[in-house]
């Protein structure tokens, strides 16, 4: 019986080195671009055939969009809304992967914490371009609290600092910590199935039914909280909260 870890394994597709650094076509990057086509499929798709009357994936792209919208608007103020095709994507790419991964025989990216660390590195980076373009030097008030007295200074900057350097860190794990735990999950129940046999399989069976049903719930919910993650930390960068 395969180990529930195996589902996780990256596999070589197409071998390539270039200069002696191995930048081979895995698995991984295979359902990456796959979710960056479909992203890009469905966007087109919906843009170009725009009716008065909204045929079904119009519908879904414009709740998605206007559920966005309403996120970025709460969280940031209409400032905020001019970065909705960046914060839209990274919500629709994410949750892209965690469904892919919903599909038996396909990989997770998003169970990776390589992967999910980038992206969250990404986000970290380009929001903090926001805040220092927006406000420059002043940005780096960020770390001492208005009011806070002097003495206190050296040990909330170093709080503030470590708390700060953290973000990227605490996203890419909880992203990724809850995809890897649900999929193994999802895979020991599958194994009870076939070691209990027909006769009590069963039981396992109606257990993976219900966990398949929540993790789909998990695929969503994880793409929300990184994405009101992201909205929070946007706000702060362009307010100084």
């Amino acid at each position: 019986m395969k180990s529930p870890l195996t589902q996780f394994e990256i596999k070589t597709l197409y071998q390539i080195n270039v200069f002696g650094i191995d930048i081979s076509f895995t698995n991984s990057a295979l359902f990456m671009l796959l979710a960056l086509g479909l992203m890009w499929a469905f966007l087109t798709y919906v843009i170009k055939t725009q009716r008065k009357v909204p045929t079904y994936p119009q519908a879904l792209f414009e709740l998605s969009y206007s559920f966005i919208a309403g996120l970025i608007k709460d969280s940031c103020g209409k400032e905020g809304l001019k970065y909705l095709p960046f914060i839209f994507s990274v919500f629709f790419y994410i949750l892209l992967g965690n469904l892919l991964g919903m599909i038996p025989y396909a990989f997770t990216f998003t169970s990776h914490i390589i992967v999910t660390f980038a992206l969250a590195l990404i986000v970290f980076v380009t929001i903090n371009v926001i805040g220092f373009m927006r406000h420059g030097l002043k940005y780096f008030s960020l770390f001492l609290p208005q009011g806070t007295p002097m003495y206190l200074a050296p040990f909330l900057i170093v709080i503030e600092v470590i708390s700060f350097l953290s973000r990227p860190v605490s996203l890419a794990a909880r992203l990724f910590a809850n995809m890897m735990a649900g999929h193994m999950i999802l895979k020991v129940f599958a194994s009870f199935v076939v070691a209990l046999g027909v006769w009590l399989g069963w039981v396992p069976l109606g257990m993976n039914v219900l966990f398949t049903g929540f993790e789909f719930f998990v695929a969503l919910l994880q793409a929300y909280i990184f994405t009101v993650l992201s909205c929070i930390y946007l706000n702060e960068a362009l307010h100084l909260h």
